[in-house]
């Protein structure tokens, strides 16, 4: 795996994300659109001013926001993890960083707006590993980006609540993955089992810089 560029400062900027999804997991009980709000500004200002956005300086010099669904808390639910799962790895070569090798560890059953679903969990091979939930919508390609979304990703920080044998998803909280927003980036997207059969019209849209 190549060195960043700049490791400190990518350090720093895992370590702000992490907390932005602590002070969620913290406060969103007390009042959901208002937590969600501030941390939509605050992932505007990290995009906006932090030497490890994924926006070319270009792009950042002439970006403004993010743009999202508005906050609906129907989108928000509490997924049953299911490990009992046949194990299966999937391996993506990333140019700059080798190999990416992720496996299916679990499904994650949920229903939302009175759909039943089912996602698969992955985990993240490597030093350390995480577990890495993305997926793709009938809304990919239209109002959000056509590879897909992430929802849930213990390496970057991205995670509003993991117990024994339940996750919170709250895609309200979907996010892009670094490629979306140009061309340097190669990402990891979900695979074809990942696909939901519903439009999820919640969290980040497509970017248009």
């Amino acid at each position: 795996m190549a060195v960043p560029s700049n490791p400190v400062d990518l350090a720093i900027w895992r370590r702000t994300v992490a907390e932005m999804y602590a002070f969620v997991r913290q406060t969103w009980a007390e009042d959901q659109p208002d937590a969600c709000d501030m941390f939509r500004a605050e992932r505007d200002r990290m995009f906006k001013e932090h030497s490890q956005t994924p926006l070319t300086g270009e792009q950042a010099e002439f970006f403004a926001f993010l743009e999202y669904y508005p906050y609906d808390p129907a989108w928000r639910v509490t997924g049953a993890i299911d490990s009992k799962v046949k194990q299966q790895t999937f391996t993506i070569d990333l140019p700059d960083e080798g190999p990416f090798r992720y496996t299916r560890v679990a499904r994650v059953r949920f229903e939302v707006l009175q759909q039943e679903a089912e996602l698969s969990l992955f985990w993240v091979e490597g030093y350390g590993g995480g577990l890495f939930l993305p997926f793709k919508d009938e809304t990919n390609g239209e109002e959000t980006y056509g590879g897909g979304r992430y929802l849930y990703d213990t390496i970057k920080g991205a995670d509003l609540r993991i117990e024994p044998g339940e996750l919170i998803l709250d895609f309200n909280y979907a996010y892009n993955p670094s490629c979306a927003y140009n061309d340097r980036w190669v990402c990891p997207l979900p695979p074809a089992e990942n696909t939901l059969s519903f439009p999820v019209e919640a969290g980040e849209k497509a970017f248009i810089g």
